[in-house]
């Protein structure tokens, strides 16, 4: 009775795999243990069916991240609430840096497709929407796309990575100690951008929407009429 049991119960569960399911599971597995756990064994496992058992609902590993893409990005709620554009713009976009904080591996894994996947034009056609909706020509839009870069999706491609650990007091004197005379403005700002007391990385919240706003602001001067408009 105990074997038969259990194979009703893996019976049952190939019979409820469905593609959603799967990718479900990947981006769950992929939040735990990041981006590199993702594999069609680790993920056969985290399902209790065989590794064969997901080729019927994803075609291969790429196929895999096409649909955890997809489905974050499906995450992103809207928000054309009948506010000013550039409200409902920066909400959308916060919006956005939400989900991907939800998923710190989507950054990445979005940058590595070379096919749209079908949330990716939905999401960009709303968000031209409500650049076109609140005045702007249609090559204002396209120059603004351009400008938020990866900000519409919620993150930022940065210049350099700041995210090893934060020196303390004294380690940050050294530093100014050392460099001081020779980098004279280099060690100034990395004394003074100092975040609870540590020499460190930056607050990429703070900074995401500083360069947010210094850009809505800009395009907003530009689609009031006064520079660019075409």
């Amino acid at each position: 009775m105990r074997i038969a049991a259990l194979s009703e119960t893996g019976t049952e569960r190939r019979t409820q795999l469905t593609r959603e399911r799967v990718v479900a599971a990947a981006i769950e597995l992929a939040d735990r243990d990041g981006i590199e756990a993702v594999s069609m064994r680790k993920l056969a496992q985290e399902l209790g069916v065989e590794a064969m058992a997901l080729y019927t609902h994803v075609r291969n590993k790429d196929d895999l991240l096409d649909g955890m893409v997809d489905a974050v990005i499906s995450e992103i709620p809207i928000r054309a609430d009948g506010v000013d554009w550039k409200t409902s713009l920066r909400q959308t976009l916060l919006a956005a840096r939400g989900v991907v904080l939800r998923h710190p591996w989507a950054p990445r894994t979005i940058e590595t497709r070379t096919t749209p996947v079908p949330a990716v034009p939905r999401y960009f056609n709303a968000v031209i929407g409500i650049l076109r909706e609140g005045g702007f020509s249609i090559a204002l839009a396209h120059h603004a796309l351009h400008i938020l870069g990866s900000r519409v999706l919620g993150f930022t491609q940065d210049l350099f990575d700041d995210s090893s650990d934060d020196l303390e007091p004294e380690a940050a004197a050294r530093f100014a100690s050392e460099f001081g005379a020779t980098l004279p403005y280099a060690a100034e700002m990395a004394v003074a951008v100092t975040h609870e007391g540590a020499l460190g990385g930056c607050d990429d919240d703070v900074e995401f929407e500083f360069a947010l706003d210094f850009i809505l602001d800009g395009l907003d001067r530009l689609q009031s009429g006064n520079g660019l408009n075409a």
